[in-house]
């Protein structure tokens, strides 16, 4: 028999993730609806495991996914044709990372690009408002990834400390995505961030090297990494040396 679902009054705290639908509930990974949606409640539901994912028309709806699909930053391929794309960058004027110089276009931009079987964006306005909050107050930011003073790609991602939570990218230039996740990867090897969470299971995302990670393991991590002092956001071209070892 499943289990109900909770719906969440504004000021209600999240359930236990225990309490999340599993494999034999009708959505799997589904935890509560409901709630309030701001910078507070979403500090909040990341520091659980947990985050908002939902389409215009729906109510919130709050997700802990068992397993999780986590980036090991030591264990991210730097594949033969990335790193000759970013030895490229790197030797180019006019190539730069920047981090959290546009975010609201980053976060626009990705709710903008078409995905392959989605009809929509799950990044609704309520979303939007609700990251650029966080954002102004220090705990999400874009990696960026400049071009002749254009942007052509980035990313946005939550960070409580050094415990990093990936969210979603776009390219408007061939690989401009993946140089910045790999800027990423360089900014978190560089101050010690062991993981970002990439919520779910694809296969991009294991092709660069990302795997599943029972959730009990993941929250504890991130118990672990979330008290430590927010890590120094802003991109060094020397921080690409970190991925020597990629």
């Amino acid at each position: 028999m499943s289990k109900s679902l909770a719906w969440l009054a504004p000021h209600d705290p999240f359930p236990g993730v225990e309490q999340t639908w599993g494999e034999s509930d009708p959505i799997p990974g589904l935890l509560a609806a409901g709630g309030q949606l701001d910078a507070q409640h979403l500090r909040s539901a990341y520091s659980q495991g947990i985050f908002p994912w939902f389409s215009a028309g729906q109510p919130i709806l709050w997700w802990s996914p068992d397993p999780r699909m986590v980036l090991q930053t030591d264990a991210f391929r730097l594949h033969r044709s990335l790193r000759k794309t970013l030895q490229r960058f790197r030797a180019t004027p006019g190539c730069e990372i920047r981090v959290d110089s546009a975010f609201e276009t980053v976060i626009r931009s990705c709710a903008q690009t078409p995905r392959d079987g989605q009809d929509g964006t799950w990044i609704v306005e309520s979303i939007v408002q609700a990251y650029c909050e966080l954002h102004r107050q220090g705990d999400a930011h874009s990696m960026e990834t400049w071009v002749d003073g254009k942007l052509v790609g980035g990313l946005y991602c939550v960070a409580l400390g050094h415990a990093v939570f990936g969210e979603s990218m776009f390219a408007h230039a061939t690989d401009a995505s993946k140089i910045a996740l790999a800027a990423l990867v360089a900014l978190c090897r560089r101050h010690g961030a062991p993981q970002i969470d990439c919520q779910q299971a694809t296969p991009h995302l294991a092709s660069l090297g990302a795997r599943t990670m029972a959730r009990g393991d993941f929250l504890a991590e991130v118990e672990r990494q979330r008290h430590k002092p927010r890590m120094d956001w802003r991109f060094d071209a020397v921080y690409w040396d970190e991925l020597s070892t990629a």
